[in-house]
């Protein structure tokens, strides 16, 4: 908002530093100055002469200030600002006081009468009657101060009630008293289809959700917007209605916007006006159309309640009267409130050692008053002050935050309590990231086009943003494998792209949406990836204290739906104590896929919140044994459908305590082979804990593990010849 700097000083008597020192010192001690820039040509600024007759000569700098929302109620005037000057640079402000002379023979009440619908739409309507005035330019001064706030001066009448807002912050109209319909205004919401024709030659459409000024038979203004054509000021307007009210900020925000129309006024009234400006505000706008609007004599319509002497020449000669009185409707008063300032609260939050002498002076130079017992009364123009931080705050900025001390704080810095979910998430991306994947951060939503391939069970968007976003994903792997497809196209095929999510998925079950936190990873390869996979789940699991796990054969269930992105034939279950927590395996993506030949992607996908439950800090350590360990090596002839989880099983059933580890290291099909056969070949460690086994022992070992192979028919151990 812009600012006159010619304006703020004469405020005071004496001199504010130069516009750019004060533009320094009002961002560090207030608000940002977002620019200052000189205006008109050279003149002098006399600081003795009165406020209304303060020669300006085309002279000016303007400062642009960013007048924070807090202090809206205040600081949209050259009075607040000036206020915040003279706190800054300890410059003691003029106490002008406003002066204007009634007409004691003619009163208010004879020429209007105001009814307010609603005191919650207009707290306070205020209001006074200037007969006889004259509407002509404005003094030289006014013109000046106005076009440098970007505001083009009209006449005296409309430049005034804009000089007044400028000057206090209250926005103020006034109306040609002789159009205004009966004598009467209402202060309502407009009807539905209600026009009205602005100042601005445009015509608005109104409705219940506006609030207009209004006579018995039409619309005047809409209320804190915008005034109307039908009672403007022109040339032949005698007698005026000054109106300064307060309304409703909400209301006259919401208004605005609909309307589609900013103004000086509804800015102004959208931050929150204090209902005690309205009397100062139209007393002040009075005093300045009386100085600067006549002489000119009264309307016919008034002659009944003037008196002859007011009719005759030497009336016309003394030019605009005051009427006596106000019309003031202020049904429920808004009082300023007091709190105890707290010194020592104010020392402990800023950190230094104020004098009450000093804190005292800052609060009054603010306009706050305070009393020996430090009891501070809070204006009602500062609604943001409420408690003693605000003291502190208020206190520390004009006192100078660059004097304050930095300090270390001085409390105990005590750790937040383990959040195991997040302890373990972190460890787990810890693993994953140490095997060469990169982490994933996806949108929650899937295509239109996926979507309806999977069918049921997905949660539609109410308002999707686009095809694109339309359902939210039920599986992390689809979007993953849009990643891995997106990374193949744009790195090198032989480049091992390994990428991983944990993240939220979201169906539809019996009417409710479900959440499930998810843990999903995708490698390209070839079918070596499936073991690496597999791997990489070994060491994850190892890494999280998950012991009692395993791989079993993948079986399908019921509440499968027709669309399934695995290979139902190049896939695994996870288990943890019998319990499925996931899958491992091979996608199979031909329907999601628009065309072109694709590299191999296999997956994983595991119940992250199931995994969470079996996580655990605790390791059993055994000594390394001081004795050798001794290997043996066997292979076997089985049918091709059997599977290398069985002979695992035999092998271990024979609980051993010799044995330490059993590995498949060859897998072998082939023409050599009887046809339906594979060969396997395992090696298993032998070792004690207290002494060297001896070889008699491990073929006694060997001789049962064979025995028990031997028991299924169709399984042949190898010997050699």
């Amino acid at each position: 908002m812009l600012f006159s700097y010619n304006w703020l000083q004469s405020f005071f008597t004496g001199r504010l530093p130069a516009p750019k020192k004060l533009a320094e010192l009002l961002t560090v001690r207030s608000f940002e100055v977002e620019e200052v820039k000189r205006t008109g040509g050279p003149a002098r600024i006399s600081v003795r002469a009165p406020l209304t007759e303060r020669s300006v000569a085309g002279k000016d700098w303007v400062l642009d200030i960013n007048v924070t929302p807090n202090r809206g109620t205040d600081c949209l005037s050259h009075l607040g600002i000036a206020r915040e000057c003279g706190a800054s640079a300890k410059l003691k402000m003029k106490n002008e006081k406003i002066k204007i002379k009634e007409e004691k023979t003619i009163s208010v009440d004879n020429f209007i009468n105001v009814n307010v619908n609603n005191s919650s739409d207009c707290p306070r309507y205020t209001g006074r009657v200037l007969v006889g005035v004259k509407v002509s330019s404005s003094p030289k001064y006014i013109q000046e101060r106005l076009r440098a706030c970007e505001l083009e001066p009209i006449n005296n009448i409309v430049d005034a009630a804009n000089y007044v807002m400028l000057e206090l912050g209250q926005p103020l109209h006034a109306f040609d008293l002789d159009k205004i319909e009966d004598q009467k205004i209402f202060i309502r919401r407009a009807k539905i289809k209600e026009k009205v024709d602005a100042l601005d030659d445009k015509t608005y459409k109104l409705d219940k959700d506006n609030l207009v000024i209004a006579d018995s038979k039409k619309v005047l203004a809409i209320a804190g917007i915008k005034g109307g054509k039908s009672t403007a000021i022109d040339k032949k307007t005698k007698n005026i209605f000054l109106e300064s009210a307060n309304f409703d900020s909400v209301l006259i925000r919401a208004s605005s916007q609909k309307l589609g129309l900013k103004t000086d006024a509804s800015l102004r009234f959208e931050h929150g006006m204090d209902p005690n400006l309205t009397e100062l505000a139209v007393d002040r706008l009075a005093q300045l159309i009386q100085e600067t609007a006549g002489p000119h004599c009264y309307a016919k319509r008034c002659r009944r309640a003037c008196p002859q002497s007011l009719r005759s020449s030497a009336g016309r000669r003394a030019g605009g009267k005051i009427a006596k009185g106000r019309i003031d409707i202020y049904p429920k008063k808004t009082l300023s409130r007091k709190l105890k300032l707290d010194l020592g609260k104010i020392e402990g939050l800023l950190e230094i050692k104020i004098r009450e002498k000093e804190a005292v002076r800052i609060l009054n130079s603010l306009g706050l008053e305070t009393k020996a017992d430090l009891t501070v009364k809070i204006p009602t123009w500062r609604p943001d002050l409420a408690q003693n931080e605000d003291f502190a705050e208020e206190i520390g900025r004009i006192y100078g935050y660059e004097k304050l001390e930095s300090s270390y704080p001085t409390l105990a810095l005590i750790p937040a309590k383990r959040n195991d979910d997040i302890f373990w998430e972190d460890k787990i991306k810890d693993s994953l990231k140490e095997a060469g994947f990169s982490e994933a951060y996806n949108y929650s939503f899937i295509s239109k086009r996926i979507g309806d391939m999977i069918g049921a069970g997905l949660v539609e968007l109410k308002n999707p943003f686009s095809e694109e976003f339309y359902y939210l994903r039920p599986s992390l792997i689809l979007n993953l494998f849009e990643n891995i497809q997106y990374n193949i196209r744009n790195f090198s095929a032989e480049k091992n792209i390994k990428i991983f999510e944990i993240g939220k998925i979201f169906k539809q079950e019996k009417g409710e949406i479900v959440e499930k936190k998810m843990l999903s990873g995708v490698m390209a390869g070839g079918p070596e990836s499936f073991y690496m996979l597999k791997g990489i789940i070994d060491s994850l699991f190892e890494n999280i204290g998950v012991s009692d796990y395993y791989f079993d054969e993948y079986q399908a269930t019921p509440e499968e739906t027709s669309f399934n992105f695995w290979d139902r034939h190049r896939m695994a279950e996870i288990k943890i104590g019998g319990r499925e927590i996931g899958f491992l395996g091979a996608l199979n993506f031909p329907a999601l896929l628009k065309g072109g030949k694709v590299q191999e992607v296999f997956a994983f996908d595991i119940d992250f919140e199931v995994l969470l439950e079996e996580c655990s800090e605790e390791s059993e350590y055994r000594p390394i044994s001081k004795f050798p360990a001794a290997g043996r090596d066997i292979s076997l002839l089985l049918p091709e459908d059997a599977r290398v989880s069985e002979v695992l099983n035999i092998i271990n059933a024979s609980e051993n305590k010799y044995i330490k580890d059993v590995d498949l290291f060859d897998f072998y099909e082939g023409s050599e082979l009887p046809e339906g056969k594979k060969s396997l070949a395992f090696h298993i460690i032998f070792q004690a804990e207290n002494r060297t086994l001896s070889g008699r022992e491990i073929e006694a070992i060997m001789a049962k593990i064979i025995q028990d192979l031997e028991n299924n028919l169709d399984w042949e151990v190898r010997k050699s010849a």
